[in-house]
């Protein structure tokens, strides 16, 4: 019998922003969602958040009961899980079983499509066994084209069921720090659009040098030329990392924010866990000031999706529900 994994410890909130954030998130729409604004969080099976009792009921202890309890509450996810392994189609054909037709998923895109090292243990195990001489962790424009074109692949065809039920909302590519703003680097924006024409993509990017105010409205065209949804950012403006909170409608179908929360010094700590990094809850006041940015995102976009990436305990489910209260008191 395997042993059991270790409980994730991470510190207790302050009581009374927990007491302020609980109560306003208690006043939430089931689902949460107001007008054409739905909220979520990104994934639904963080340890803290599972092994806290402060989600799901008692009983909902399997992969197939967390996501019918989830979306009971909530008519949106963003799978984060998608960006380490490349899981089968299978797997996104469960997961539209489980949750009700109007329920929608934001895909994260693998790093095969952003250009992020791909760990090689984490793959299928005949494509772990072909890029096993180069190294645990390969950069894909460092492997061998047959293999990159090979999991990228793999990947779409874990889009497919999901895309074919209309039940993606988008491929979200998260572009690593170092992505920065040169031609070479639009030019990829252009070949990813190119490989994917007719997928619903969003970018976040984390380089600030695209968002440079002399830069940032070309930016902005470029993604509308290519029908990109570009993702604004609330996250910590720390000097290894962090670009400003702005927000834009790139294409008129969806707009997209999602919440990092403010934790300066865990993502200014080298080698930060993700625990680390994200242990944030939002107090209802900061939620507030992001009510007149996606009001005014919902009023020229078609759908506007705010994601809670803040994923430790239920802080990422306090925000969600929060800022859909706000949203329609404000």
């Amino acid at each position: 019998m395997s042993a059991r994994a270790p409980r994730v410890v991470v510190p207790e909130p302050d009581p009374v922003r927990w007491a302020a954030a609980t109560e306003l998130a208690a006043r939430a729409p089931v689902p949460a969602a107001r007008g054409n604004v739905v909220f979520g969080t990104a994934g639904w099976t963080d340890k803290t958040l599972v092994q806290g009792g402060l989600f799901y009921p008692r009983g909902a202890s399997s992969a197939e009961a967390r996501l019918r309890f989830y979306s009971s509450q909530f008519s949106l996810v963003e799978v984060d899980a998608t960006y380490y392994s490349l899981l089968p189609p299978e797997t996104a054909e469960r997961w539209l079983d489980w949750t009700p037709p109007g329920f929608v998923f934001d895909v994260k895109a693998h790093p095969i499509v952003t250009g992020h090292p791909v760990d090689v243990a984490r793959l299928p195990g005949d494509l772990a066994q072909a890029l096993a001489s180069h190294g645990a962790r390969v950069y894909p424009d460092r492997m061998p084209a047959e293999i990159a074109t090979e999991i990228e692949a793999r990947f779409r065809a874990l889009v497919a069921p999901l895309k074919r039920s209309g039940r993606l909302g988008c491929v979200m590519a998260q572009f690593p720090p170092w992505f920065s703003a040169t031609r070479g680097n639009a030019r990829r924006l252009e070949r990813l659009r190119e490989r994917w024409p007719d997928t619903p993509i969003s970018i976040e990017l984390r380089n600030r040098s695209w968002l440079l105010p002399e830069r940032r409205e070309r930016v902005f065209d470029l993604m509308r030329s290519l029908g990109f949804s570009y993702v604004g950012v609330d996250e910590p403006d720390v000097a290894a990392g962090g670009v400003p909170p702005l927000t834009a409608v790139t294409n008129p179908e969806l707009a997209l924010v999602r919440f990092h929360g403010h934790n300066r010094a865990g993502w200014n700590k080298k080698g930060a866990s993700v625990h680390e990094r994200f242990d944030y809850l939002y107090a209802p006041a900061e939620l507030e000031a992001w009510v007149a940015p996606v009001r005014a995102l919902s009023e020229r976009a078609a759908k506007v999706h705010a994601i809670f990436n803040n994923c430790v305990r239920n802080y990422a489910v306090l925000g969600a529900k929060g800022l859909s209260v706000l949203l329609d008191d404000g």
